[in-house]
This record gives structure tokens, C-alpha cells and sequence, in this order.
């Protein structure tokens, strides 16, 4: 299986990883509030998770795919009051059947005041 990193318009950070790579009709995928210009969203959680849910589109997109290709998302959080919120804008991208999903509250992301980063798998044809 040869794998193919996805290009999804996301700047390069400092962190040896690809924003989205596809391989053996998968994509694999993890965001959080990353803008364009690599800066990172450390407002509302609703708003870091508009921006999350929007660049895992824009890398679905990029591969060929739409989030309706979106098989399985993991959430982290850094609290679990932010769940309903989170909750409400993923509803603004995704509609039933929903992929399978999990969430998890963490101690803590890499960026101080980062309050959600997400893993996503898609099967593309």
C-alpha cells in the first residue's frame, strides 16, 4: 500500500507530521484550530471547533471525499463541559448517519488554550 500525503492547504508546522494522508482507499486525518496562517485559535471552544471541523473538510475535500466519506471522528477536549457546544457546531457538519465516534477529555493539548483537537478516518473510493 503506497500512501499519498493530501496537500489541504494547511501551513507546515514544526511537528514532523502531514495534516492528511491517504492510503488503501483511507484517509487519515487529525486537526484542532489551526488558521491559514498557522496561527492557532485559543478563543470560544465553539468557535476552535468551527475552525477544526472545517479544515478536517477542507482535507476530506482536498482527497477527493466530502464529510459524508467521514467513517469515524475521536474528540479530545480539555473539558468535558465544553461537550455540548462542541456538540452543536458538529452537528453543522455532519447529519445521520453519523460516523462512529468517540470523545475524551485530556489535561491538556500542546498549545495553551487549545480546547479541542480531532482524529478522522474516511474510506474514499
Amino acid at each position: 500500500m503506497a500512501k499519498q500525503v493530501i496537500d489541504c492547504g494547511l501551513p507546515a508546522l514544526k511537528q514532523p507530521f502531514s495534516w492528511a494522508v491517504k492510503g488503501g482507499g483511507l484517509l487519515f486525518t487529525a486537526h484542532g484550530p489551526v488558521r491559514a496562517d498557522g496561527s492557532i485559535d485559543t478563543g470560544p471552544v465553539a468557535d476552535q471547533a468551527r475552525l477544526t471541523f472545517e479544515n478536517l473538510r477542507r482535507a476530506v475535500q482536498a482527497a477527493g471525499g466530502t464529510l459524508a466519506d467521514v467513517t469515524q471522528v475521536l474528540i479530545y477536549m480539555t473539558e468535558v463541559a465544553d461537550m455540548p457546544a462542541i456538540d452543536a457546531v458538529y452537528r453543522e457538519f455532519f447529519q445521520p448517519p453519523y460516523p462512529n465516534r468517540s470523545s475524551a477529555a485530556v489535561a491538556a493539548l500542546v498549545v495553551p488554550g487549545m480546547k479541542i483537537e480531532i482524529v478522522a478516518y474516511a474510506a474514499l473510493d
